[in-house]
């Protein structure tokens, strides 16, 4: 590899606020923001939306769509043709 034209690959803090859960990994990804990790050293966070915690696919709690409902609405808007 060249030197000099990669981004810095070093380790990095995701945290995922309505979760209350944080994870440290390596990405290319800054931030200004910085978290003390439980090992003592200081990395820079980088608040997440949604994660693996929080998002209604991994949790369960996912919305169950009434599909005989959507399907009148479709009818109803764009009709059969008579």
């Amino acid at each position: 590899m060249k030197k000099d034209i990669h981004p810095r690959y070093e380790p990095v803090v995701f945290r995922d606020k309505s979760a209350d859960l944080a994870f440290l990994t390596r990405s290319t990804m800054t931030s200004d923001q910085t978290i003390e990790w439980s090992d003592g050293r200081t990395y820079a966070v980088i608040d997440v939306e949604v994660s693996s915690a929080s998002h209604p696919f991994y949790t369960g709690k996912s919305r169950i769509l009434d599909a005989a409902g959507q399907v009148e609405k479709f009818q109803r808007r764009y009709g059969r043709p008579s």
